[in-house]
C-alpha cells in the first residue's frame, strides 16, 4: 500500500496493492484470512471504531447465537472447545477478537466509505472515505469486496402518529436490557427473532410486554431430539427435497411447540426453508418466549392503526395504553448508497444472482454475507473471493517476474 498527496489540502490518494475490503465484520474478517493465508495484501475499511461494530454496540445483553458453534466459525480458526454449544454476543465478539489478531488483521478504523466507482478508463475502484475529523482519503485498488452485509443500517417503519408518541422509542439496535423497563408496558414492533428475543427479556425483567404480530411467522423448535433444527434441516437436505424436509420440520414443530395459530401467530402457506430461500424471511428459533405467550406473560397484538400521546389503537380498534416502543423491525443494506454500480447490485443492496452466485461480480467487485444464508454462507463466500482474487494476483506477479528488462544502447556516428 503507498501513500501520496493528491491535494495537500483536502485529500490523500493510497495505491493498494491487493484488495480493498469494506467492512469489518465477520464477513470482512473471514475475506481477509483467506486472503492472508496466500500471502495476499489487502485494507479493510471501517465506519465503526472496532471491529464487527453490529455485535458490540448494536445487540442486547442476552444475545446468543442461534445456530451451534460449527455452523457460526469463520474460515480456517474454529471457536475453542470450552465454548458452549450456542456462544453468548460476549464470547462471539472475543472469538472475532482473537480471530482477527491470530490473522494479523488491522482495520482502518473510523472511515466511512462515501462513494465507490470503477474507473474505465484506468481499470480500477477508486473508493472514497471520510473520518470524523473530516480526513478525506481515496483508495485505488484492482479489487472491491463488498462486506457491509445484510445488516448495515437499522429500517425504521413510517407509522402514523408515531412522532406524537411521548414514550420512549427505540429500535431493537439501542436495545440492551429489560432492565430499565421494570413495571413498565411495553410495544414490541415485530415478531422475528429480535422481536421474541426482546419480549422474552421484558418480562424476564418483570416488564409487561406487548408483541405486535402483523404477518405470518414460522416459529420452530431451536432443538428437536436434542439435535439443532438447522443441523437436522442441513442432514434431510442431504437426502430429501426441500418441500419434504419443510414438511418434516412442520410436523415436528406441531408436536414440540403445538399449533401456533390459536396463540395468534399464524404460520406461512410456504414453509419455512422454501420461505427462507425465496425471501430470505428467517423463522424463529424459540428459547422460551412461546411458553411466555401461552401464559399470557407476553401478549400478542394485531397489525399498529395509528400512534397518539400515550396509547396506540390497534388495526382491530383496540387501545392499548404504553410506556415504551422497541422496533424490532429488522436491518436492510446501504449498498445502494454509496456503491456507484448497477450490474452485480439490485436497488435492495443484495447482489442480483441468486446464492450460489452471488459472491463475484464484473470489474473485480466482490460480495461477501449476502446470501441470507449466515455466518456459514460468509464463509463460503470469502473462501470463493480469495481464491478468485489469489488466481489472478498470482498470475500477474509472475508476469511480473518473468520480465527481462532491456537497455537501449544509443550509438552515435559523427
Amino acid at each position: 500500500m503507498f501513500n501520496f498527496n493528491m491535494d495537500c489540502f483536502s485529500k490523500r490518494c493510497v495505491w493498494v496493492n491487493g484488495p480493498v475490503i469494506v467492512g469489518a465484520g465477520p464477513s470482512g474478517l473471514a475475506v481477509g484470512a483467506c486472503l492472508k493465508e496466500q500471502g495476499i495484501p489487502f485494507v479493510i475499511l471501517e465506519r465503526a471504531d472496532c471491529i464487527a461494530s453490529l455485535w458490540q454496540k448494536r445487540t442486547y445483553d442476552r444475545l446468543k447465537l442461534h445456530l451451534p458453534k460449527q455452523f457460526c466459525q469463520l474460515p480456517k480458526l474454529p471457536f475453542p472447545q470450552d465454548y458452549p454449544e450456542y456462544p453468548n454476543k460476549k464470547q462471539f465478539v472475543d472469538y472475532l477478537e482473537s480471530y482477527a489478531s491470530h490473522f494479523d488483521i488491522n482495520p482502518q478504523f473510523n472511515e466511512c466509505v462515501q462513494s465507490a466507482q470503477y474507473d474505465e478508463a484506468c481499470r480500477l475502484w477508486r473508493v472514497h472515505t471520510i473520518s470524523p475529523d473530516g480526513t478525506e482519503v481515496e483508495y485505488i485498488c484492482q479489487w472491491l469486496v463488498v462486506a457491509t452485509g445484510e445488516n448495515a443500517e437499522r429500517v425504521v417503519p413510517q407509522i402514523d402518529g408515531l412522532q406524537e408518541f411521548q414514550g420512549e422509542i427505540i429500535h431493537a439496535c439501542d436495545y440492551k436490557s429489560g432492565k430499565i423497563y421494570q413495571g413498565k408496558k411495553v410495544l414490541v414492533v415485530g415478531c422475528g427473532n429480535s422481536g421474541m428475543e426482546v419480549s422474552l427479556d421484558l418480562c424476564n425483567h418483570n416488564a409487561q410486554p406487548s408483541m405486535v404480530v402483523r404477518s405470518a411467522v414460522h416459529v420452530l423448535p431451536r432443538e428437536i431430539l436434542g439435535k439443532s433444527t438447522f443441523e437436522l434441516a442441513v442432514l434431510l437436505m442431504k437426502w430429501l427435497p426441500l418441500w419434504l424436509v419443510d414438511k418434516v420440520l412442520l410436523i415436528c414443530a406441531w408436536f414440540i411447540l403445538g399449533n401456533t395459530n390459536s396463540y395468534g401467530l399464524r404460520r406461512p402457506i410456504k414453509g419455512p426453508l422454501e420461505l427462507k430461500n425465496t425471501q430470505g424471511k428467517t423463522p424463529v428459533l424459540d428459547i422460551g418466549a412461546l411458553e411466555r405467550i401461552r401464559s399470557g406473560e407476553i401478549k400478542v397484538v394485531p397489525g399498529i392503526n395509528k400512534f397518539s400521546k400515550n396509547n396506540v389503537e390497534l388495526v382491530n380498534g383496540e387501545f392499548l395504553d404504553i410506556d415504551a416502543v422497541v422496533l424490532a423491525t429488522g436491518y436492510c443494506s446501504n449498498v445502494p448508497y454509496w456503491l456507484k454500480e448497477n450490474q452485480m447490485f439490485s436497488e435492495n443492496g443484495f447482489p442480483k444472482s441468486p446464492f450460489p452466485h452471488g459472491w463475484k461480480g464484473q470489474a473485480g467487485l466482490y460480495a461477501v454475507g449476502f446470501t441470507r444464508r449466515g455466518l456459514a454462507g460468509a464463509s463460503s463466500d470469502a473462501m470463493n473471493i480469495a481464491q478468485d482474487i489469489g488466481k489472478v494476483y498470482k498470475e500477474d506477479l509472475l508476469k511480473k517476474k518473468q520480465k527481462v528488462p532491456t537497455h537501449r544502447r544509443c550509438i552515435s556516428t559523427f
